[in-house]
């Protein structure tokens, strides 16, 4: 273990807690504010980004113009998502992850006053509930939702099925679904060196829900994790061509 990759944990690992502090303390002046998803966000991605030195790219106009409230969904790898992602977040959006992220001390709690919202997958009752919750939220407080799809980390093994929870809010508030693709960078990220790999982010034109019906839901999945996994392998065929140009360059 090189000691360029232990300075780099060390870094993070006290960049999460300071973070952490400063977002707990941004949530206790303005709880449950919509917008502080996104600050947050920011606050874990620009810095982990330059301790990793991980070179990220976004293309991500349809997710930065997005048509008022949408469902984003996103491909999930690995916990540095956060950190990848953190810089594309738009405005006024939340987040729905598993309820035990609550007891990850300081990120729970930031995660909680962020207006982000915690399911309990375990208990079918409260986790419909919470679905309901969300549907609300997205057609009455102009504010969209995050989901990752999959529902776990694929580690680069390619896109997991997807769930369909994202899919029923969509079609439930009447609202478009912006698909946001990420590179494949898990198997590729090299942490013991000086720059640690390349990223693409790219997000797809919103698909519009308007008169879809919960029949539709298999077609919609189906389509879009075609759409997703065609995105994701563009991608991964452009870093592979930029990393053999540099090297034989």
């Amino acid at each position: 273990m090189s000691m360029l990759f232990l300075l780099r944990m060390l870094l993070m690992g006290l960049h999460f807690m300071v973070a952490g502090v400063l977002g707990v303390l941004l949530g206790i002046c303005r709880p449950f504010n919509p917008d502080n998803s996104r600050l947050c966000a920011r606050l874990y991605a620009v810095p982990a980004m330059w301790i990793l030195r991980l070179n990220v790219k976004a293309d991500v106009n349809s997710l930065r113009e997005k048509p008022g409230t949408c469902v984003v969904i996103a491909n999930h790898q690995s916990n540095y998502d956060l950190f990848v992602l953190g810089t594309v977040v738009p405005h006024r959006t939340v987040c729905i992850a598993k309820k035990s992220l609550k007891w990850v001390p300081l990120f729970g709690q930031l995660f909680w006053l962020a207006g982000n919202v915690l399911i309990d997958r375990g208990n079918a009752h409260k986790a419909r509930r919470a679905m309901l919750t969300t549907t609300r939220t997205l057609q009455h407080e102009d504010t969209s939702i995050w989901v990752f799809p999959e529902g776990t980390r694929n580690l680069g093994k390619g896109l997991l099925p997807f769930k369909k929870g994202a899919f029923h809010m969509a079609i439930a508030a009447g609202v478009p679904i912006v698909q946001v693709c990420v590179s494949n960078y898990v198997t590729h990220m090299k942490l013991n060196r000086w720059n640690s790999g390349d990223i693409l982010i790219r997000s797809l034109k919103p698909i519009p829900t308007t008169g879809l019906t919960a029949d539709d839901i298999p077609a919609l999945m189906h389509a879009c994790q075609a759409q997703m996994d065609d995105c994701i392998t563009a991608m991964d065929r452009e870093i592979a061509g930029a990393t053999t140009e540099r090297q034989s360059g």
